[in-house]
């Protein structure tokens, strides 16, 4: 009975070791504070601007001309090279004179001709009148003498245009400028033939330069006779962007193309006829999210923008952003919200749920 009751004590008390044991509490998990970071904050805006459509183009002088002669012969000069500028009127070069001196003689003796068949028919017409007169010759006979009259003052009237025509052909044996300007391209040599309509001299203005720009059909309708353009020269990026005038718009399009011809005009003349320039017109106004691009960060192949939450704390965002714009700023197509606070001033991303401090 004694050993009974003592091994009922034992039980007891080793109950109440497990007892107290299970109802003691665990040690609480230990929790680390991420340190904070301290930057600047920008608020993800959006903004309204207008598309600029860009336009390309070449420059183009305001007035050129492929020189010519009206006489055949062999080129016996050239007084000019390329790059040099003339006068209107200045000679440019000679054409042997032999064959258009023998159209003037030729000319000239079908004259002497004619005045002497006039002279005849004048004296023979007079006669006539007066036989006429004195019933000695019949009303035919004087109406034939009247129509040999008239045919030789015609022939005569023919002779001297032809002779005047002549005059005016030999003339051509020198080829002069039609109009002061820069001579761009020779395209005949000492000992060349010349003949009507071949093209020996491209002559270009000293000034007013065009551009003529290519414009879709769904553009064309943003511009007008007299509008100011926006233009920039590739080869002269110094001047930067210059404005320019309409000065003509194609009536009619390319029907390959689906495009216009508008021609406008430079404020400078320092680029070269045929080089490449550009045109910039307004667009339609569309609405863009931005941010600094110093907000973004690129990591391996991502682009990552850190914001400050509702809690104060970061959040890392994966955005995906379009054109750069104006003030060092870049258009983000998603990820960002307007209004939210992105942090600006980090060396790259950070941790999610670092506390956030303002630089100040």
């Amino acid at each position: 009975m004694k050993n009974h009751a003592l091994k009922l004590s034992n039980l007891t008390l080793l109950a109440a070791l497990l007892l107290t044991a299970g109802c003691g509490s665990e040690p609480a998990a230990t929790v680390t504070e991420l340190p904070p970071v301290t930057a600047e904050l920008t608020t993800v805006e959006r903004v309204t601007e207008s598309r600029t459509i860009e336009l390309f183009g070449t420059v183009q002088p305001a007035r050129q001309a492929m020189v010519s002669s009206r006489v055949s012969g062999p080129v016996t000069a050239v007084k000019v090279a390329p790059g040099d500028l003339v006068r209107k009127g200045q000679t440019l070069l000679q054409i042997e004179p032999t064959t258009s001196e023998g159209q003037v003689s030729q000319a000239q003796g079908a004259l002497s001709q004619a005045q002497a068949g006039l002279a005849l028919a004048e004296k023979n017409f007079n006669r006539y009148q007066e036989l006429h007169r004195k019933n000695a010759a019949s009303e035919v006979e004087l109406d034939m003498a009247r129509m040999q009259y008239d045919q030789a003052l015609g022939a005569v009237a023919q002779a001297e245009g032809a002779v005047q025509a002549a005059n005016s052909v030999a003339g051509e044996a020198k080829v002069t400028a039609p109009f002061s300007g820069r001579v761009v391209e020779k395209m005949v040599e000492v000992g060349d033939m010349a003949a009507p309509g071949r093209p020996l001299i491209r002559l270009e203005s000293r000034s007013g330069s065009q551009m003529q720009l290519i414009v879709r059909e769904a553009d064309i309708r943003r511009i007008s006779l007299g509008q100011t353009i926006e233009v920039s020269l590739d080869a002269r990026p110094d001047l930067g962007r210059t404005t320019g005038t309409v000065d003509e718009i194609s009536t009619a399009a390319d029907p390959a193309t689906h495009t216009f011809i508008v021609k406008v005009g430079l404020p400078v003349d320092q680029a070269a006829s045929g080089a490449s320039g550009r045109g910039y017109l307004p667009g339609d106004p569309v609405e863009r999210i931005t941010v600094p691009a110093a907000a973004v960060h690129a990591r391996g192949g991502l682009e990552l923008v850190v914001i400050r939450g509702d809690d104060g704390k970061t959040r890392t965002r994966a955005v995906t952003t379009g054109r750069t714009l104006a003030n060092e700023m870049v258009e983000v197509l998603s990820g960002l919200s307007e209004g939210e606070q992105a942090l600006i001033g980090l060396h790259g991303p950070v941790p999610d749920g670092s506390p956030v401090e303002v630089a100040k």
